[in-house]
């Protein structure tokens, strides 16, 4: 699986390692990792630039260069996509792209109308009912979308869930390790 932190609208201030917005996915890895032992590869991808950056979606070829490094390296296997907030947007773009069999999108930025997944992605869209910087509306109204066009898509809003995903923050880290677990190894193995 493949792990998405958050960014800015703009900005080509490169991403650090210990920035706020990286660190913030590490407890994602380790839920996930810990439920899943050795059955999961867990990465988390560091973008080369904190913005979206326009027409430029730096942080969707940083993505789609992970994809297909995964897919050349642990060839045939399925890959579930997390991303927060821009990462979340970003989940979103890759959805429908080779290789990509789940999608959860945690608080996402949601522009316009994006495209549904392919046939059989499941999508888990969360978000929390306090956030101030992206839109709970707009992650709902999606998941309606999406619902109306056949695609199996699960809606969670945490109640009350905020941007950073720290209150309720326990809740977040188990339904998306659930999800991950069900949707790349089968039901029945989720705790």
């Amino acid at each position: 699986m493949l792990l998405l932190h958050g960014g800015a609208e703009s900005s080509l201030s490169p991403v650090r390692w210990w920035s706020t917005s990286v660190l913030r996915m590490v407890p994602f890895a380790s839920a996930i990792r810990s439920r899943a032992g050795d059955d999961l590869a867990v990465l988390r991808l560091r973008d080369r630039v904190r913005g979206w950056n326009g027409s430029r979606q730096d942080p969707v070829v940083d993505a789609r260069w992970a994809l297909g490094s995964v897919m050349r390296d642990l060839p045939g296997l399925p890959i579930a996509v997390v991303g927060h907030s821009m990462g979340g947007r970003v989940a979103l773009e890759v959805a429908g792209d080779a290789g990509v069999t789940a999608v959860a999108a945690l608080a996402p930025w949601i522009e316009g109308h994006p495209a549904p997944p392919r046939a059989a992605t499941p999508v888990l869209l969360m978000h929390g009912s306090n956030d101030r910087i992206t839109s709970a509306r707009r992650t709902s109204a999606l998941a309606g979308r999406w619902a109306d066009a056949g695609v199996d898509v699960r809606h969670v809003r945490v109640q009350p869930g905020d941007h950073p995903m720290l209150r309720e923050a326990a809740r977040w880290h188990d339904t998306v390790a659930d999800f991950v677990i069900e949707a790349l190894l089968g039901p029945g193995r989720t705790s």
